[in-house]
């Protein structure tokens, strides 16, 4: 397997070419594409982390991110929400893609003294399982249920990025316009997957993640609440 190298850029440094790159891995990964769509998901993004293998130096893998600040009941805080995190299949199990959003995160918010929060939205138990490989705490977990204010500051993050397409009442995001089901075969849902007690938990409350429903979730991006595999990522 050729070794992956990554790199994170401002949206304003993409080439159009690697926007196509990018659309291509989306696309395989996804029904319903659109490439409008797409590039409006992408406008929505201040930063993109782009996994290329050395031996074509083609795109492998992307994520995207929206890193801003707001006020939330009179404290600054700093969120970070991600859009599209794809690695191709060939791929799946590598940690470059983990290591380096990790890293890009510490890195863009370094100089905020205020909480670092990653408010994301899953239509996968993939993406969901970050989460429970790298983080302590988060939420929604099976192992605890979601504190109130924990859910307040959910639902205020969410309704500011989403809007009407957020559903507080069934915690998820229902885009009207731009539902992007993932393809059959990226996220199967097995027996065997469903004996890990986290994935038997993301379906139980995205019974519709197969129409493209969105999960959405919340964690703290700080040291302290890393795993020992979410330290290691963070080296």
């Amino acid at each position: 397997m050729p070794h992956l190298t990554s790199l994170t850029l401002h949206r304003s440094e993409l080439a159009p070419n690697v926007v196509e790159e990018m659309f291509g891995v989306f696309s395989e990964n996804f029904e319903q594409t659109s490439p409008a769509i797409f590039q409006r998901d992408l406008n929505n993004k201040n930063w993109i982390i782009l996994i290329r293998d050395d031996e074509t130096n083609k795109v492998q893998g992307f994520s995207t991110l929206g890193i801003y600040e707001t006020d939330y009941q009179g404290q600054r805080i700093t969120a970070v929400y991600s859009g599209d995190t794809i690695i191709r299949r060939a791929y799946w199990g590598t940690p470059e893609l983990p290591k380096k959003w990790i890293h890009t995160v510490l890195e863009k918010t370094a100089d905020m003294p205020q909480p670092v929060y990653w408010l994301l939205i899953s239509s996968g138990y993939k993406t969901y399982r970050f989460l429970t490989v790298f983080y302590k705490e988060f939420y929604p977990c099976y192992s605890q249920p979601t504190p109130p204010e924990t859910q307040s500051l959910m639902n205020f993050l969410a309704s500011h990025r989403y809007g009407d397409d957020f559903y507080p009442d069934l915690g998820v995001v229902r885009f009207k316009d731009g539902a992007t089901p993932l393809r059959e075969g990226v996220a199967e849902v097995t027996d065997e997957r469903l004996s890990d007690p986290h994935v038997a938990h993301y379906i139980k409350v995205n019974p519709h993640h197969h129409l493209g429903d969105e999960l959405v979730c919340l964690t703290r991006v700080h040291p302290d609440n890393f795993t020992p595999a979410g330290r290691r990522m963070a080296r």
